[in-house]
């Protein structure tokens, strides 16, 4: 059975595999005590653990007097089971067991990068696959390390569904907000109740409902008007100063009147639109989502308090959620905001009177332009689809829907010696393959230009001129359909594989059936590396071409066991992980499933990396008894090898990097300190005024750079969890520290500097982080100097400050920065690095999206604006006043 805990701890039998005369679970719920938090962490220290034999009596561990510690059987297998599991087991019947905890990554890390045996903080313990016995079964090592590789695989599987059912969750939320957002912009407010999609689409709920003007608009299950009134009275003499509320359990939560709602309204979100208007959300309790696997828990059978059952665990579940609904999720809670935002300036408006038909044509606007940019973006994708395509090295196919050839890349030109030109037109079926193919590939036609795509079929296609003497070409393809821009099929692509020189091998030892050891062994090139294994895994064939791949002979690998001996000690594998996959493969061949395309690499004799694909078919005798396996190992093309060597060399050269980047992230901490030491000396001494500004500007210069040194961390930026050191600073000094810092450039470029900065703003205080405000700004205003032109050239800043009134009639000061050049300014290439999250082309724009970033962190926002003589970057950062924030902080 699979064991998945929920949100709140409790387990859930999801799936499971028995025989028809065992008991079923599947649906079943559990209390999260049924699994202590102990035993939880020990699942992620320790993911297989089995119980051979319930009844088996615990054997004392005698332990020698010497040793200082006691002795600590966490980890080990033989570490007997608590009792009351082992009698948990015994009343369900389950003597012995096998359980593997589902580790998957809870911050988007994967398993393979987690030492194994280590508890990083980032992974969670998702589930348990338990697999029950009936009577006593010891389960050997090999197989329980196999079930762990198994269990590592699926949770990377799993963590990969999860994240894509998190996406389209998320994406289903957005295009709700958007149609209700549609509506609140052609109809009254009350529209997102009376029609459809309504807001109970929004999330998974049982009810909602909309109190808007004093009227109820309910939908679903709800309370009553009386009692959403009582609810609304409720919420404003105990939660009147927040925006909303979200609970699990109204009795919990403290409302007087949860009894009277009884279990069919539990849970609650409700969100403050304005002081009167209220949308709110409702859940009944979770009992009613729960559905019994199998017979319900007799009516006779009580539980006397010892006897543990599954049953018994279930009805204590039952009863710690009476009166409980499924939890509100974050993403939930999200939606749920962000729609309470969309309605509370729908609301404003509409009490201001504020028509919508400017914002409409304005929209219209920017959907064309977005249009004219999509096409252009399409445009670019296509010509690069293009060009991939012809030069890939695997064949690649196209047709028309009448099945004539529209495509024809280059390597299948080559395979099967036809031109690009000579191709075209000519029908698939009747004029490029053997007869004995026509019916495969009318079928892959016909269900493609239906949508039904195919894969990993086999077709037999003809060869033409100086490639006809070589024989028929073989290729697994698959077939996917080609759509237009309204997606209706207009033909079908088929992506191949050359599996020839395979094809031959396999085709010749069926028809030669006893007599394979003169081709095996044939040195023509044609042949790839073979070696075969017998039923116990020792090597019983081992073909020329795989002596020469290895550099070892046939005599000396013969008889071995090709894991561990073959494998592992003469072509030695990178990691135990290695090992164990091949092992895997290996056994399922000799089991009778085969394996194809296996990625397969081991360091040969000489210690020369060989990558291949490992294809594994099981070795039969008449009656279909197997008796070993063979293998092929298909070796990358000298094109994919130089691409591998280079691949390795760019890795080489990142990692040298990442060494002279540590190098001189600690070396550069130590001029820092006496430039900081020299400054605090210098502030002792009687200065003048102009050279205390100096000494302040230089001090401000050294600890912006202490702090990119400090939080060199761009995941924090990337993630949105950089911590801000606020504080209260001068305006005037941070554009000191940010002109400072420019200054050498104009210099030496020959640049006239225009400040355009009122006095107000040189006297200004404000709160924030100073540092970085000086970061953001230093690397804009560089950018302009970098890219103005030499010849009669100026940069110009403009600084301008406002007062921004807030609703809870609070003043915010809004800065506007502007920093401006003649001419077209950044290349278009650095404007594009600016605004992208990845892929970047170039060192100044890898800085100024940094920059973006930490700026949009901070609650500002950057443009850059090209126009006919000059170009600018126009930053806008909303900053509290002092006083203000040192009331919020203190409150």
């Amino acid at each position: 059975m699979v064991y998945r805990f929920h949100e709140d701890e409790h387990g859930e039998v999801v799936a499971e595999s028995r025989r028809s005369n065992l008991e079923p679970y599947i649906g079943l719920h559990y209390p999260a005590t049924d699994i202590p938090q102990a035993s939880r962490f020990l699942f992620r220290q320790n993911r297989v653990r089995m119980i051979a034999d319930c009844h088996a009596a615990p054997v004392r561990v005698i332990q020698d007097p010497a040793l200082q510690q006691p002795l600590c059987l966490v980890g080990s297998t033989l570490r007997a089971p608590h009792g009351c599991h082992a009698q948990y087991m015994a009343n369900m019947g389950s003597i012995a067991s096998l359980v593997m905890a589902v580790i998957i990554s809870s911050a988007g890390e994967d398993d393979h990068n987690i030492a194994r045996g280590g508890i990083p903080s980032a992974m969670k313990l998702w589930g348990l696959v338990v697999c029950h016995h009936t009577s006593p079964r010891c389960i050997p090592f090999p197989l329980r390390y196999a079930c762990e590789f198994l269990m590592q695989a699926f949770g990377l599987q799993l963590n990969m569904e999860l994240q894509l059912a998190h996406q389209l969750s998320e994406k289903h939320i957005l295009r709700t907000q958007t149609l209700l957002c549609d509506m609140l912009l052609r109809d009254s407010p009350t529209g997102i109740v009376t029609q459809s999609p309504s807001i109970m689409d929004l999330v998974k709920c049982d009810g909602a409902a909309l109190y808007y003007h004093g009227k109820y608009y309910p939908l679903g299950v709800t309370p009553t008007e009386a009692q959403i009134k009582d609810i609304i009275e409720w919420l404003t003499v105990c939660h009147g100063d927040s925006t909303g509320l979200s609970t699990d359990s109204l009795a919990d939560a403290g409302y007087p009147g949860a009894a009277a709602l009884g279990d069919a309204v539990s849970g609650m979100a409700v969100a403050y639109i304005t002081p009167s208007d209220y949308l709110f959300w409702f859940r009944s309790h979770t009992a009613k989502e729960i559905k019994w696997g199998g017979a319900k828990h007799h009516p006779e059978d009580k539980d006397d308090g010892q006897r543990m059952h599954p049953r018994s665990s279930f009805k204590a579940f039952l009863e710690v959620v009476k009166s409980r609904s499924l939890p509100w999720e974050n993403a939930e809670m999200d939606a749920i905001h962000s729609l309470q935002l969309i309605l509370r300036d729908s609301f404003r408006d509409s009490a201001e009177g504020t028509s919508n038909s400017k914002a409409i044509v304005n929209g219209q606007v920017q959907v064309g332009e977005l249009e004219l940019r999509g096409i252009d973006e399409l445009s670019s994708v296509a010509r690069e689809m293009v060009r991939l395509i012809e030069t890939a090295t695997v064949p690649i196919f196209a047709v028309d829907t009448d099945g004539c050839v529209n495509g024809w890349n280059a390597k299948v030109a080559e395979l099967t010696g036809l031109s690009v030109e000579e191709a075209m037109g000519k029908s698939l079926v009747n004029d490029l393959i053997f007869q004995e193919s026509e019916e495969i590939v009318n079928k892959l036609l016909s269900r493609a230009l239906r949508g039904d795509e195919d894969k990993n079929v086999e077709i037999k296609l003809k060869t033409f001129g100086s490639e006809k003497s070589k024989g028929p070409i073989f290729v697994i393809v698959n077939a996917c359909s080609s759509r237009d821009y309204t997606k209706n099929i207009v033909g079908v692509c088929f992506v191949g594989q050359d599996v020839t020189g395979e094809k031959v091998v396999m085709d010749k030892f069926v028809n030669i059936q006893g007599d394979y050891k003169a081709i095996v062994h044939n040195p023509n090139p044609l042949i790839p590396p073979i070696f075969g294994s017998d039923e116990n895994t020792c090597c019983s064939e081992w073909n020329t071409a795989m002596e020469k791949l290895t550099g070892w002979p046939r005599g000396e690998v013969i008889g071995k066991l090709l894991v561990g001996e073959v494998f592992g000690n003469c072509c030695r594998l990178k990691g135990p992980d290695a090992l164990t996959k091949f092992m895997i493969v290996l056994h399922n061949a000799l089991g009778g499933q085969d394996c194809e395309k296996f990625p397969f690499s081991f360091f040969n004799k000489n210690g020369k990396y060989v990558q291949a694909l490992l294809t594994a078919n099981t070795r039969s005798k008449m009656d279909g008894e197997a008796v070993g396996a063979f293998c092929f190992l298909q070796i990358a093309s000298p094109e994919l090898q130089q691409a591998f060597e280079i691949q390795r060399h760019h890795e080489k050269k990142c990692y040298a990097r990442m060494k002279e980047l540590a190098y001189i992230y600690q070396e550069i901490k130590n001029p820092l300190n006496g430039i900081r030491f020299t400054n605090s000396l210098l502030e002792m001494t009687d200065l003048k005024d102009d050279q205390r500004q100096f000494l302040e500007t230089s001090t401000a210069c050294e600890k912006q750079m202490s702090k990119i040194v400090r939080d060199a961390s761009l995941q924090s930026i990337e993630d949105g969890s950089l911590v801000l050191e606020k504080g209260e600073f001068s305006l005037g000094s941070v554009m000191n520290a940010v002109v400072s810092q420019v200054m050498i450039q104009l210099r030496e470029r020959d640049l006239q500097l225009i400040r355009d900065i009122p006095d107000e703003i040189k006297e200004a205080s404000a709160y924030g982080d100073q540092y970085r405000i000086q970061q953001v700004l230093c690397d804009f205003l560089l950018s302009m100097v970098r890219f103005a032109p030499a010849e009669n050239g100026w940069v110009e800043i403009q600084v301008r400050p406002n007062i921004k009134q807030n609703s809870d009639g609070t003043d915010t000061m809004l800065f506007l920065f502007r920093f401006a050049c003649p001419g077209e300014g950044l290349p278009p290439e650095v404007v594009q690095d600016m605004f992208s999250n990845s892929r970047w082309t170039t060192q100044e724009g890898i800085g100024l999206s940094i920059c973006r970033k930490i700026l949009k962190l901070m609650g500002g926002e950057v443009q850059y604006i090209r126009e006919s003589e000059r170009s600018f970057f126009h930053i806008v950062l909303e900053l509290p006043q002092p006083h203000q924030a040192a009331s919020r902080e203190t409150s």
